[in-house]
C-alpha cells in the first residue's frame, strides 16, 4: 500500500511538470502502459495473500483511474495552449503577409499603351476599327483594285459573301456586293474615319491584323499594327519626318536618327520606308541590324489622292500623311526579343520576364 502511494505521488509530480504531449505519453507508458508500474502491481495480485489482495487491488485500481483522468485533463490543457497559440498567430496583424501571385500586362499590350500615350501627347486621337472588313475598305478604297499585284501579297482570310452593298456616305457611290475578310492592315480605318469626320484631323489606329503568312521568327498570321493619319490644308513630308523622329525618340528614350527611303504603297504617293538608327550599336553595325546600322520600323507616305476621293474629300483641298508600324516589331526591339512567335505562345517562362 505504501509503494502504491509513492507511485501515485511520483506520477502526479511528473504529470504536472510535463510540457507537451510527448512527455504526457511517457508518463502514461511509465505507470499505466503494458509494462507500467501500476500495471505490474495489478498483475501480481494473484501472488498476494488473500486477506490483503482485496485492499491492494481496490487501491491500485483507484490510483489507475485517478491517473487516467488527470492525464486526460493534462492532454486537453496542452491542446488548449497549442490552439490558443495558433489563434494568436493567425490574428497577428503585425506579421508580414504572403504575397499573392498575380498576372501582369503582356509585352505587346504594354507597347500598345505606350504608343498611344506618346501620340496623344503629340496631339493625336486614338480610334478603332473593325477586324472583320469589307473588300471595299480593305482594298478598293485604298487604291488596290482587284487586278492590283498587292492583292496577291495580302490575299488573306475570306469569310463569306456579303450581299448588302457598301455605300460611301459622302460620295454617294454604291459599290458592288462586297466580300468579308479579316483585315490585312489597319489602313481601312483611314477611309472610315474621313467619311464621318471633317479635316483637319490627327488619329492613331492600333489594332490586330491578319495575313496568310508562312510563320517564322519574324512573321505570324496575326500581328498588331499602329496606323497614323494626319490631314490638313498644308501637310508635307517634313511634318511626317518630324512626327516620326519625335515618336521614336520618346519611345526608345534616347536620341535616335531616322531616314526616309523611297518605297511603294498603293495608298500613298510618294511612299517611304522609315528606318531608325540601330539603338543597340548606335549605327555602327551589329547582328541586330545585320551590320547595316539601320532598322526598318515603319511604312509611310503622303495620302494618295484616290484615297481622299474614296472618303469623299477633295484631294486638291486637303493633303496629309499616313504611316503604319508593327507593334510586335517595336516590342521585339524594346525588349530584345528575337522570335515573334514567343509573343503568342502563352509560355509563362517567357512572359513572366516582363
Amino acid at each position: 500500500m505504501e509503494n502504491l502511494e509513492n507511485i501515485k505521488n511520483r506520477a502526479e509530480k511528473e504529470l504536472v511538470s510535463a510540457q507537451n504531449s510527448e512527455e504526457i505519453k511517457k508518463v502514461f507508458r511509465k505507470y499505466l502502459g503494458k509494462d507500467g508500474e501500476i500495471t505490474r502491481i495489478l498483475r501480481s495480485l494473484k501472488d498476494i495473500q488473500e486477506q490483503k489482495r482485496k485492499a491492494v487491488g481496490k487501491s491500485a485500481n483507484q490510483i489507475k483511474q485517478e491517473l487516467e483522468q488527470k492525464i486526460e485533463i493534462k492532454k486537453k490543457a496542452i491542446s488548449a495552449v497549442i490552439e490558443k497559440g495558433k489563434s494568436k498567430k493567425q490574428m497577428d496583424i503585425s506579421r508580414p503577409g504572403h504575397k499573392i501571385s498575380i498576372g501582369h500586362i503582356h509585352p505587346i499590350t504594354k507597347v500598345k499603351k505606350e504608343v498611344e500615350d506618346i501620340f496623344e501627347r503629340l496631339g493625336f486621337s486614338v480610334v478603332e476599327g473593325p477586324e472583320v472588313e469589307t473588300e471595299w475598305y480593305n482594298f478598293d478604297a485604298l487604291n488596290i483594285p482587284a487586278n492590283h499585284p498587292a492583292r496577291d501579297m495580302w490575299d488573306t482570310f475570306w469569310l463569306r459573301q456579303n450581299e448588302s452593298k457598301v455605300q460611301n456616305p459622302k460620295s454617294k457611290i454604291n459599290t458592288k456586293s462586297q466580300r468579308l475578310l479579316l483585315r490585312t492592315h489597319t489602313s481601312p480605318v483611314q477611309v472610315r474615319y474621313m467619311e464621318k469626320h471633317n479635316p483637319p484631323l490627327r488619329i492613331i489606329v492600333p489594332g490586330r491584323t491578319f495575313r496568310y503568312e508562312a510563320t517564322d521568327a519574324s512573321h505570324e498570321i496575326n500581328f498588331y499594327q499602329a496606323e497614323g493619319l494626319m490631314v490638313d490644308k498644308e501637310i508635307s513630308a517634313a511634318n511626317l519626318k518630324a512626327i516620326m523622329e519625335k515618336f521614336f525618340e520618346m519611345f526608345f528614350k534616347q536620341n535616335v536618327g531616322i531616314r526616309l527611303r523611297p518605297s511603294f504603297f498603293p495608298f500613298t504617293e510618294p511612299s517611304f520606308e522609315v528606318d531608325v538608327q540601330c539603338v543597340v550599336c548606335k549605327g555602327k553595325g551589329c547582328s541586330v541590324c545585320s551590320k547595316r546600322g539601320w532598322l526598318e520600323m515603319a511604312g509611310a507616305g503622303m495620302v494618295h489622292p484616290q484615297v481622299f476621293k474614296s472618303a469623299g474629300l477633295n484631294p486638291r483641298e486637303w493633303q496629309g500623311f499616313a504611316f503604319g508600324m508593327g507593334l510586335d516589331r517595336l516590342a521585339m526591339m524594346k525588349y530584345k526579343i528575337d522570335d515573334i512567335r514567343l509573343l503568342y505562345k502563352g509560355d509563362l517562362r517567357f512572359l513572366e520576364q516582363f
